[in-house]
């Protein structure tokens, strides 16, 4: 299995790509790069290449892998705001200041507040190794809550529901209690592994895992 270093500084981030990576025999460990540059895109995808293309020279060893993770909370009402400028918007206007904005779009009716204050966290998480550059792709759907909630997580956790998952681990209807359910708490109100079934991250690492295992497969059949 690989060694990969972890270009982030979010802590957070670490533990969680450390959560589903270890048990699989990959060893996470962080790789600290000052001066990377966050690039001006409309999409995460070219936000990760770039920061690859930044960070490879730092590698100790050129067979290890490089992994970075971008995400991005897309409101729904906010034209999909704050989407890839999610961790400028979390620095200046913070969690606090993302409510504020959508304080005019509330509803007694679950189905119209949830339509109202729609989200959607989305995120890619790019491996470069010897063989290539891998990128994996995750979303979640839910809404934004009508207060901060939870002391757990990072970034906007603390403002985002997600919605209910059915068994086969779509998004259930909206009123309806899913298999998998947060019970209309936030991210940052529950555990890792309840979070993890809902996580756009863990979506775009097991997306990733299965492009890199189909490349190992292929390797060991030639």
């Amino acid at each position: 299995m690989a060694r990969i270093h972890f270009l982030t500084g979010n802590e957070g981030k670490l533990a969680e790509a450390i959560h589903h990576l270890a048990p699989l025999g990959h060893e996470v460990v962080h790789l600290p790069v000052d001066g990377i540059v966050e690039p001006q895109a409309e999409d995460l995808e070219t936000v990760a290449r770039s920061k690859l293309e930044q960070a490879k020279a730092h590698l100790p060893n050129p067979d290890d892998w490089l992994m970075v993770e971008d995400a991005g909370l897309f409101v729904e009402a906010l034209d999909g705001f704050p989407g890839v400028y999610s961790s400028y918007a979390l620095s200046t206007l913070g969690c606090h200041g993302l409510l504020r904005l959508l304080d005019h779009l509330h509803s007694e009716d679950l189905h119209v507040e949830a339509g109202l204050r729609r989200a959607e966290f989305k995120a890619v998480a790019a491996v470069m190794t010897p063989e290539g550059v891998f990128i994996g792709e995750g979303s979640c759907l839910g809404r934004i809550a009508p207060a901060v909630d939870g002391e757990g997580g990072f970034g906007f956790d603390p403002v985002f529901i997600p919605r209910d998952l059915d068994l086969s681990g779509q998004p259930a209807d909206i009123g309806v209690q899913g298999e998998v359910s947060t019970h209309g708490r936030t991210f940052a109100a529950v555990d890792m592994d309840v979070k993890g079934k809902f996580s756009h991250r863990t979506r775009a690492l097991e997306d990733l895992l299965t492009q890199l295992g189909a490349v190992d497969d292929a390797a060991s059949a030639s």
